[in-house]
């Protein structure tokens, strides 16, 4: 895509240093990183360079008021040797939105797409193989400008770096336990809960402690009105299964619109099970499990891909989930999913971004 793309290689790959069976998330970066800038509403100068520390001044606005958004998603390699990314296309187009809430020139999915396939392709062999692994992609866009008067910034980088991350679900660890929050609010209508962007999950942080101390893994977080109607888990979508059909909060400006939140509804109403999406109140959740209609509940992002909950903890009553156990088509979400990004089946709806391993298209120079 771009004859002016440089790309400066890491002296010495860091790759031999790193323990794949014992993996973190997020902790591990792979050698390189992409960068774009921004000027006056024009992006430019795209360069791959070792990944490393970059110079921000005291006065950078991003500092001061959060003027930044991010994505997070996964690359593969299957059993053919084959690089995948899951769904790019979806993740630009979501990057798109958040950059018009947030006040920032915006970047094309073109774009988006061709620095992640340039950085994939450079630091491919840090793609895990083992099943349930992948390699994690944080694209992030953040001000340069330094400034301290409340207005919209002028200058931006766009950074894509990536990590070999860890499985979130392995056989034999059980379903995750959750606290209802009912005090603090992680997004309120009007503001940027459908943005991904830093506020939000800075937002998250002290009530998640909180819930950590106590013994949880994630939060249930509620609407910001009435602190009533479920919204999310963690930083996570969720469903519950009702009987014969599924349910998850819909979208209406306070939900991050979910990749996997859109690939699970795909797949199920496919595979002929009944999908809703509305809103779901904290009461009908507890009435389900004391009556025995709910029989599954799980959580769907990049990171866990899908999550089961067994427990969750509301007016100090413990609520738990079919024995703690994770439910089969929870389990049947997260095989046929791992599928898919691995390319073990047909990926009918042409989810994945093949990524050629080869060296970028590009002349490099050694730094």
């Amino acid at each position: 895509m771009w004859r002016d793309l440089k790309v400066t290689r890491a002296a010495n790959s860091r790759l031999a240093e790193v323990d794949f069976d014992a993996l973190g998330f997020g902790n591990v970066f792979s050698d390189h990183m992409f960068s774009m800038t921004c000027s006056d509403g024009e992006w430019g100068d795209p360069q791959i360079l070792p990944y490393g520390n970059i110079e921000v001044a005291p006065g950078n606005a991003t500092l001061h008021y959060g003027q930044s958004v991010f994505e997070g998603l996964k690359a593969f390699i299957g059993s053919d040797n084959v690089a995948r990314v899951f769904r790019p296309d979806m993740n630009a187009r979501r990057l798109l939105s958040s950059c018009e809430r947030m006040c920032i020139p915006p970047l094309d999915e073109e774009t988006f797409c061709a620095a992640i396939d340039e950085l994939v392709a450079l630091d491919h062999a840090w793609i895990p193989h083992k099943r349930g692994q992948a390699l994690y992609v944080r694209p992030l866009i953040f001000s340069i400008e330094n400034h301290l008067e409340v207005r919209p910034s002028t200058e931006f980088r766009f950074i894509v770096m990536t990590a070999p991350v860890r499985a979130y679900f392995d056989e034999g660890v059980g379903p995750i336990a959750l606290k209802v929050e009912e005090t603090y609010t992680r997004s309120a209508p009007g503001g940027i809960g459908a943005a991904k962007t830093a506020g939000n999950y800075a937002a998250s942080l002290y009530p998640t402690q909180r819930g950590v101390q106590d013994g949880f893994v994630q939060m249930v977080w509620l609407d910001g009105i009435e602190h009533r109607y479920v919204e999310e888990v963690g930083a996570m979508n969720i469903f519950f299964r009702f009987k014969d059909t599924i349910v998850t909060p819909d979208l209406h400006g306070t939900i991050l619109p979910g990749v996997t939140r859109d690939s699970v509804i795909t797949l199920l109403r496919d595979a002929g099970h009944t999908v809703e999406e509305r809103r779901v109140a904290i009461d009908e959740v507890v009435e389900s499990v004391h009556n025995g209609e709910l029989l599954e509940v799980f959580g769907a992002g990049t990171a866990a891909i899908i999550a089961p909950v067994g427990k969750f903890s509301y007016r100090n009553e413990v609520l738990t989930v079919q024995d703690n156990q994770a439910g089969e088509i929870t389990r049947w979400l997260y095989e046929r999913l791992t599928d898919i990004q691995r390319g073990d089946t047909e990926d009918k709806y042409r989810w994945n971004r093949l990524i050629a391993i080869d060296e970028p298209s590009v002349t490099a120079v050694t730094s």
